[in-house]
């Protein structure tokens, strides 16, 4: 599933006009698809959806919510495929909208450049044979890419812009995070893993983490980067749920450059942490494309991550990102609900720590996007 709320403000006014924008509102080329485009005003958009067919059953059941709340009056339903996999899927959809009490300007089957239409029946006008449409030379086309939109040819390409790094930057990234891990390693050597050592290392690696989190996003905000070692030691530091909460805490969407750039850099058993902080960003922009992609990763490599699995249920609930944003503490309720650090809170990067590295796995798809 895929959500963005993004008002791109293009105006639909045929079949060839909702069939062009599409890609645009959902970042790529769909295919076997369902998209709902809730409108308002005069034919703009609002908000898009999109599932992968076949979808679970409820699947669409939070559509009513969603209308409701991005003040969606009517919308059009396009799906894409065969007539045998997406017509089920239309017919639901114009089912929930039906329960909102939201008009269904049109519904649209697009399939091999024809698309038909569900709505109208006169053949002058919507022949059997479908009409041909052509998404990329349309006056909708041109508007949203002087707009900034940009619509990649399929879904692998749009997971292809947030992939892990491969080569030289790979090579590098893994010799930085053996050099901070064996570090780390020393230090808790020294300190013991328990008793009054362990504890006031706690607390020093804890310190250094939310000054680390803090500097670099100074950094990004300012153009810059961190260099490997600095991003290998955030790494670390963010599987500490503390100092990831800090993060949490002060998440912007203007914060997709930093956890973009660590998603991408980070071993992969260090990665969940930072792919999930970057879906909170993008989610937070109106983007729960990528979001969702983000999530999937984090998922993929650990199923268990309950960061990661709150905000995918969150996002298959079409739930507003100030849903969850607005509940979140500040560093200061952190530091109350939580009290001093202690050894106790490193053993989720000990774990970590006695895993061996290891290949990023293969991306895969764990909810209908």
């Amino acid at each position: 599933m895929t959500t963005n709320t993004s008002d791109p403000g293009l105006t639909l006014t045929s079949p060839a006009d909702i069939l062009a924008a599409v890609p645009y509102l959902v970042g790529f080329h769909p295919t076997d698809s369902l998209v709902v485009v809730g409108l308002t005003g005069r034919g703009r958009t609002q908000v898009a959806v999109r599932w992968s067919l076949p979808f679970p059953a409820g699947a669409l059941a939070p559509l009513g919510s969603l209308f409701a709340r991005e003040g969606v009056t009517r919308i059009v339903v396009v799906g894409y495929g065969t007539g045998e996999r997406v017509t089920p899927a239309v017919d639901e959809a114009r089912a929930e909208a039906a329960k909102a009490g939201v008009q269904v300007e049109e519904a649209l089957r697009a399939h091999e450049s024809r698309y038909w239409s569900y709505i109208c029946d006169i053949p002058g006008c919507c022949p059997p044979q479908g009409t041909p449409y052509d998404p990329v030379a349309s006056r909708v086309a041109a508007e949203a890419t002087v707009r900034g939109m940009v619509a990649l040819p399929d879904r692998r390409a749009l997971e292809h812009t947030i992939a892990p790094a491969t080569g030289p930057v790979r090579v590098a990234m893994r010799r930085a995070t053996a050099e901070v891990v064996a570090e780390v390693r020393a230090g808790l050597a020294a300190a013991g893993r328990s008793g009054a050592g362990a504890d006031a290392f706690a607390r020093d690696f804890v310190d250094r983490g939310l000054a680390r989190v803090q500097a670099a996003l100074a950094v990004h905000a300012g153009g810059g980067r961190i260099d490997d070692a600095e991003a290998a030691r955030i790494g670390l530091d963010l599987a500490v749920i503390r100092v990831r909460d800090e993060a949490w805490t002060l998440m912007e969407d203007s914060h997709t450059g930093l956890w973009k750039d660590l998603m991408r850099r980070l071993e992969p058993r260090f990665a969940p942490p930072a792919a999930t902080l970057f879906a909170m960003a993008a989610w937070l922009g109106g983007d729960s494309t990528q979001a969702t992609i983000a999530l999937e990763r984090a998922l993929a490599i650990d199923p268990g991550y309950s960061m990661a699995n709150l905000l995918m249920h969150a996002l298959q609930s079409l739930l507003s990102p100030g849903t969850l944003s607005g509940r979140l503490p500040t560093p200061a309720e952190l530091d109350t609900a939580m009290g001093a650090p202690h050894a106790g809170w490193l053993l989720p990067l000990l774990a970590l720590l006695d895993q061996e590295p290891q290949a990023h796995p293969a991306p895969c798809s764990l909810t209908p996007t």
